[in-house]
């Protein structure tokens, strides 16, 4: 009963008893790692976990550990789609934190391979995962997909503006996508963090980790964000600094 009672909170009342199902793409990094640990313990049916190399990852029989190839390339998106099976019963999720940052050079000195990079990581895998989503979702009742975006690519900074830029059109995808996706009841959205604690961010500045958002702590809005799926679309959500709590 105290189940039924959130859901229907939560969801439309013809939701309330489809199956809910979730992609995390990204799962094997840091951010992934942390996000996946949170929604492993929520009301999903079954997750699968997408990562480019083999991770370990402690979670139940719901949780299917996926290794996929280079994303830049369509046909391992669509090898990938093929672990899931669309059905007119179930509602899809899909969170990715597919990404790479290259920083530090002004734009007179980027090479164009490190700039068509950028594009290709954070901009063309989107696009990618993206398209095949949404034929997922179409052959379902629903869906809700949700973007890694990054605080630069709405407020550009010197010496990151291949990276920003890769960014800032992967925003304007996404509200794109959102408009698009109301035809077929598909939600698009985006966090844009400034900086996470990741073991790789405290390498690279000293200090300041309690104003750094963490990644359990996006998990847990992602979660709310993809409850709310059928009224939440065409958002960017900046994450700038954490403050603490008493």
């Amino acid at each position: 009963m105290k189940e039924k009672f959130r859901q229907k909170i939560f969801f439309p009342k013809k939701y309330n008893f489809m199956k809910k199902e979730l992609l995390v793409f990204g799962a094997g990094g840091a951010l992934g790692k942390g996000i996946s640990s949170v929604l492993v313990k929520k009301d999903y049916d079954k997750i699968y976990l997408f990562n480019s190399s083999p991770f370990s990852f402690d979670a139940d029989e719901k949780a299917a550990a996926i290794v996929t190839c280079d994303l830049t390339v369509e046909e391992n998106i669509i090898k990938a789609f093929e672990n899931v099976k669309p059905s007119k019963d179930k509602i899809f999720f899909l969170f990715d934190t597919v990404g790479g940052y290259f920083g530090g050079k002004n734009i007179s000195d980027t090479d164009s391979d490190d700039w068509d990079k950028m594009f290709g990581m954070n901009l063309k895998t989107s696009f990618l995962i993206a398209k095949h989503f949404i034929k997922l979702v179409k052959q379902s009742a629903g869906g809700s997909i949700l973007f890694t975006a990054a605080y630069t690519g709405v407020n550009p900074e010197a010496k990151k503006a291949a990276y920003g830029a890769s960014k800032g059109a992967l925003i304007h995808f996404v509200k794109s996508l959102a408009l698009e996706g109301k035809e077929f009841k598909l939600s698009a959205n985006a966090i844009a963090p400034f900086i996470i604690d990741t073991p790789a961010n405290r390498e690279w500045m000293k200090g300041g980790y309690d104003s750094w958002v963490k990644p359990a702590e996006i998990g847990e809005l992602v979660y709310g964000i993809f409850s709310n799926f059928h009224i939440v679309t065409g958002n960017i959500i900046q994450l700038t600094e954490r403050f603490k709590i008493e």
